[in-house]
């Protein structure tokens, strides 16, 4: 067997939060250079239709990690437990005596009040499976918050100088102003600032730095890791010299809708109206001022990308670790009147997807990009297909990549993905007037047409053929051709609901084996 021909024994999942697919070299954007990310795509697949279940932290990354979508697993947002009786990657991996190990983050709410039901200890090893989303924890650091006792992070920067209690808030997301005072990064209006930290003691220097401490120390024992970067997500203050790297470049045209005929969905009018993200970067001054920083904080990913890109080789573990490469969702960046993410459009729904497969049966793709839709919910069984384990298609939603990575013919293809939005925890809520469990959004995609059902509200529809932007919503336009479009949509709504997967306990092997079993065991049932 020669090298290019060994089996795959590593994995390495790499995912940004709220990173945009388009601001990326690979996938357009016309200033924002990132090579190690090209790099990555020149050596795998660049999947150009790839789509999250949810524009949320919490409800997509379980997706994820579960293969499983939002209405499968539960968590629908993001102070949404987690429950501890659905299985991840983790516990996929662990039934062949291999585990996940987590640097970064996860964003996993632990189903805490379960694990007291089931008198499982908050420290036993089942309990931190459950709490962590099934990794094992290198450095679990979820961002947005102070390091708690699962990162070393703050007790790093406290070694390297950062004398404070606080030395995330002070240094990290914390700047100086123009009279010497502090400027926090949670403003908007700080976004030009630098960061108080030095580049090197940065959150994503600092998981870089993990995740290849842990490559280095597993030798030639396999691995599987999931580097989760928590940039380029706000706070969005970038340490120099990130923080101007793109103070006076092109930003990009920003999506607007003509009030006269956008047709504004009462949910779209209600999150403009409640939400301080939508009413900051519905003005263009504030896109302006914060773009550039966030293309700075996906520069300096991308950097340290290269990092981690050039261990693989100089290792020569390139040569048997699958690497995965995504984002849990993107970002509006004042796209449609919208800052953040949430709701359907393709700033938050779509994100890039690159899977990189070293093995010579991949050759004929490499370098390649595919329309073909796919979803987060393809990374579990993805990894378990490219590590030759069972692929747990009683509880796994998601299909393996592995065929259109090595570019075999696939036979009945999804021709559509679904995501889903609980916005029950949104002022857009009261602002509606709805109950809390009325709050619910489902959306199909075709090649044409995005197809919006909302709970008591009219749904969305948007012809994607002709307005690939999403400016103009035909969810309740006349005309006998656009009804029959809304209710083909619905029923494939109803039809991919119809088809989750709730029978979770036993596997298909075990249907197989019981069918009519009774008669076995010397029953006679309904006999004359």
């Amino acid at each position: 067997m020669s090298a290019d021909d060994r089996p795959i024994r590593n994995v390495l999942f790499i995912m940004c939060d709220q990173l945009r697919w388009d601001y990326l070299s690979c996938y357009g954007h016309p200033v924002l250079q990132t090579p190690a990310v090209d790099e990555l795509a020149r050596r795998g697949v660049r999947f150009d239709a790839a789509y999250v279940q949810s524009p949320v932290c919490v409800p997509s990354r379980m997706s994820f990690y579960s293969g499983r979508y939002v209405s499968s697993h539960g968590a629908t947002w993001n102070h949404v437990p987690f429950p501890v009786g659905q299985l991840t990657l983790g516990d996929h991996l662990a039934r062949a005596g291999r585990e996940a190990i987590l640097a970064g983050k996860t964003h996993v709410i632990p189903d805490v009040a379960s694990l007291e039901r089931l008198g499982l200890p908050r420290d036993s090893r089942e309990a931190r499976m459950r709490l962590d989303g099934g990794f094992g924890e290198l450095d679990r650091y979820d961002g947005h918050s102070p390091p708690g006792t699962e990162s070393g992070y703050a007790d790093y920067l406290r070694r390297h100088g950062y004398d404070s209690r606080d030395p995330w808030t002070e240094f990290v997301v914390g700047g100086v102003d123009p009279a010497g005072g502090r400027a926090e990064g949670w403003l908007l209006r700080n976004a030009h600032l630098p960061a108080r930290v030095a580049e090197a003691h940065s959150e994503t220097a600092y998981m870089t730095d993990r995740a290849l401490a842990f490559m280095r120390e597993q030798g030639d024992r396999p691995w599987v890791l999931h580097l989760s970067y928590i940039k380029p997500h706000w706070p969005l203050m970038a340490p120099a010299p990130y923080h101007a790297m793109y103070r006076d470049a092109d930003t990009g045209r920003i999506v607007k809708a003509d009030p006269a005929t956008e047709n504004a969905h009462p949910v779209l009018q209600a999150y403009r109206k409640a939400h301080d993200d939508c009413r900051s970067y519905a003005r263009e001054d504030v896109v302006r001022h914060v773009r550039p920083t966030y293309m700075g904080l996906v520069k300096q990913v991308d950097d340290h990308l290269r990092r981690v890109i050039d261990y693989l080789d100089e290792s020569g573990r390139a040569k048997d670790t699958l690497v995965v490469f995504t984002a849990d969702h993107g970002d509006h960046l004042g796209d449609h009147g919208l800052g953040e993410k949430e709701l359907f459009y393709e700033q938050a729904v779509r994100v890039p997807m690159i899977v990189v497969d070293p093995r010579a049966s991949a050759d004929r793709t490499r370098g390649s990009a595919s329309d073909a839709f796919v979803e987060g919910i393809d990374v579990v069984p993805t990894v378990l297909d490219a590590l030759g384990l069972d692929a747990a298609r009683h509880v796994v939603e998601g299909r393996s990549l592995q065929p259109l990575l090595h570019g075999e013919g696939v036979a009945g293809w999804r021709d559509a993905v679904f995501s889903e939005l609980d916005y029950a925890f949104r002022d857009a809520r009261h602002v509606l007037g709805r109950p809390v469990d009325q709050c619910r959004g489902w959306m199909v995609r075709t090649r044409r047409w995005k197809y919006v059902h909302w709970q008591g509200l009219r749904p969305q529809l948007f012809d994607l053929q002709h307005d690939p932007d999403e400016l103009v919503d035909l969810g309740d336009a006349p005309g006998r051709g656009l009804d029959a479009v809304r209710a083909e949509m619905k029923d494939r709504l109803l039809e991919w609901h119809s088809a989750r997967k709730v029978r979770t306990t036993v596997d298909e092997a075990t249907v197989v084996r019981r069918t009519e079993d009774w008669r076995g065991n010397g029953l006679f049932i309904g006999v004359w």
